[in-house]
């Protein structure tokens, strides 16, 4: 499917991606054709989603019979656009897919991959995968004035190459530096990366002898 694009209006009730996305993908309904499974009858109910950045709608998703049991649990993917300035009135975009499509979006939160059944499709068991690894990734801790290295240098508007970096902290917002504390640095999307934290050695204090009595 592509991008479906509405105004503000088109949204209804609903006033943010996420809370409009739930309710498409909260639904019954009759179906009948080669693709309901044999099932003619269709239900689906979002049991958590998320929207980070309202950039990427993720839910888990539970399909269910008739008699409101289960069948499955699966994952959909939302690709969003969110401009509330659209000079064109249309605010609000979204184009939608399944884990079975192997989106390259791959932040899932871990609570939502914890409820989906077991599937065999090798797309969308690549998918839960990158998305634990970035859950992994995402969950290291960087303490103030750690030094990282990164798998191979990375070449900067300025021409230089680094792949070592200091870290500074400032309240909320990571800042990136020589290991020396010069210069800053700017590194996209630098939690998903596979830096590894570098263990300097500890340089013991200068100990001076005793005066003598």
């Amino acid at each position: 499917m592509g991008w479906l694009f509405m105004t503000r209006t088109a949204m209804g009730e609903d006033t943010t991606p996420k809370t409009y996305l739930d309710a498409q993908f909260t639904y019954e309904r009759e179906a009948k054709g080669d693709n309901t499974g044999g099932c003619e009858f269709i239900g689906l109910r979002v049991l958590d989603s998320a929207c980070p950045g309202n950039r990427t709608w993720y839910g888990a998703i539970e399909r269910y019979d008739e008699a409101g049991a289960r069948l499955y649990v699966f994952a959909a993917i939302c690709l969003v656009k969110w401009n509330l300035r659209a000079k064109d009135d249309l605010v609000f975009g979204y184009k939608d897919m399944d884990e079975t499509a192997g989106p390259s979006e791959a932040a899932c939160p871990r609570r939502i991959i914890d409820l989906l059944t077991s599937t065999s499709e090798p797309y969308a068991l690549d998918w839960r995968r990158r998305c634990h690894l970035t859950a992994r990734l995402r969950a290291r801790k960087l303490p103030d004035g750690a030094l990282i290295r990164l798998p191979e240098a990375m070449t900067f508007t300025d021409g230089s190459k680094h792949s070592e970096f200091r870290v500074r902290r400032e309240g909320r917002r990571l800042v990136l530096t020589d290991p020396d504390g010069g210069g800053r640095y700017r590194v996209s999307g630098l939690m998903d990366r596979a830096f590894e934290i570098v263990r300097e050695p500890v340089q013991a204090g200068t100990v001076f002898p005793s005066a003598s009595t």
